[in-house]
């Protein structure tokens, strides 16, 4: 029987590349999944060669588990990791610029709903075009980009919430648009100005552009890349570069995102391997909302981790991955419990984060909907986990998967 909770954490150990050796069960890479040629996060390491494919990937560190491979008497048990980042990401996190919301959350999300799919077609029919060779225009990038803005400075909770609804066959056109509704929401959180966020959404919205240039079945390969598919997956950024100079009228910003939006503070990144202060400020924005959402997500290759346990996996690599500063202002922005996360309160109930409070960031503000020991759906109720009067608290994130659940049901009170 497969362990479950802490006794299976325990036999997890984060050991560095160093000590790896065949024999030894990878159950996860301390990097994300589109900085290594690996389609499987968890496997019998059975050739020697793989370890310098991590070391040539950037990955510094792996999670092995002794129960199913050799041991290493060094390693750092994975609990103990997990407590000490966790305690990190708490103390680096103090509240980001508080939104500006002149709309309920029931008053935005139509309208967010709307900007959403309307986003989903424009990119969509931008990105077809690229891939049969037609004349391509962006005359509606630069508004749509516009309504996203507007929405998010009116009650950015709506758009958030809907970020996660992504199916396996559009994700590419999805992701873009989550990319961009992310970096506007991080910019604002930075205090940028107007035309600068209109510049970090655009980039959001167009970074993956170069992935029409990558054939079809090797973008959505569920098997492992051979090196050849993993150094075509690995032109995009460099494609859709190439892509938007062509078109003429694209600004830096956006030429700059999607150029640089796989680089790595320490190098290890793509298409220019650049480091530390030669890449931007907008391009390491990018890289971290990037990640962010594809590691959330989906995929034919890839099931999505819940996104607080993303946060303290992108808070891991940040060592080598990222820039931290910029890392705990993202976090800051989305919330150590992002909107549309579900968690499990000590009440036994289910619910789904649809705001955060302006004072504590470990206690959101919660829509209840399921109660865990009656297995059952309970009439929806907010609960302000702040307040001195609630008694409750998150005991842990959840995955829907696990209840069979679809918390962003109940992010728009109507539509549960």
């Amino acid at each position: 029987m497969p362990c479950m909770g802490n006794d299976c954490q325990a036999m997890f150990k984060k050991i560095p590349i160093d000590r790896l050796r065949r024999g030894m069960y990878i159950q996860d890479i301390c990097g994300d999944w589109m900085s290594h040629p690996f389609w499987r996060r968890s496997f019998l390491l059975k050739d020697e060669r793989d370890i310098d494919r991590f070391r040539e990937a950037g990955i510094g560190e792996v999670y092995i588990d002794t129960a199913r491979g050799l041991d290493d008497a060094e390693g750092v048990d994975a609990a103990e990791v997990k407590q000490a980042v966790q305690q990190q990401i708490v103390e680096a996190v103090v509240q980001a610029q508080p939104p500006l919301r002149t709309r309920t959350l029931a008053e935005e999300m139509p309208r967010a709903r709307g900007i959403h799919a309307q986003a989903n077609r424009v990119v969509r029919d931008m990105m077809r075009d690229v891939r049969l060779g037609r004349a391509v225009s962006l005359d509606d990038v630069e508004p749509l980009v516009d309504a996203v803005t507007e929405s998010i400075l009116s009650n950015g909770n709506a758009l958030l919430g809907l970020i996660g609804i992504k199916n396996k066959d559009d994700y590419t056109f999805q992701h873009s648009v989550s990319v961009c509704t992310l970096m506007v929401t991080f910019g604002r959180s930075l205090g940028m100005p107007a035309d600068e966020l209109r510049e970090a959404g655009i980039g959001g919205l167009v970074h993956d552009i170069g992935k029409m240039r990558v054939p079809e079945e090797v973008l959505n390969k569920p098997g492992r890349l051979t090196d050849e598919e993993f150094d075509l997956i690995r032109r995009h950024p460099g494609d859709g570069h190439e892509i938007l100079l062509d078109l003429g009228g694209v600004g830096e910003v956006a030429l700059d995102i999607t150029r640089h939006h796989h680089e790595r503070i320490d190098g290890s990144g793509y298409p220019d391997r650049l480091a530390d202060e030669q890449i931007s400020t907008m391009a390491r924005m990018a890289a971290i909302v990037d990640v962010y959402d594809a590691i959330t997500a989906d995929r034919c290759y890839h099931k999505g981790m819940p996104a607080t346990e993303a946060l303290r996996k992108m808070w891991e690599w940040s060592t080598n991955h990222f820039d931290r500063k910029l890392l705990a202002a993202f976090v800051r922005c989305v919330g150590i419990y992002p909107v549309g996360s579900l968690v499990r309160l000590e009440s036994g109930r289910l619910g789904v984060v649809i705001a955060q409070s302006p004072e504590e960031a470990l206690m959101p503000v919660v829509r209840t909907f399921f109660n865990t020991r009656a297995n059952a759906y309970v009439t929806p109720d907010v609960v302000d986990l702040a307040s001195p009067r609630c008694g409750d608290r998150i005991v842990s994130d959840e995955s829907p998967r696990r209840w069979k659940v679809d918390p962003r049901r109940f992010m728009d009170p109507e539509a549960a």
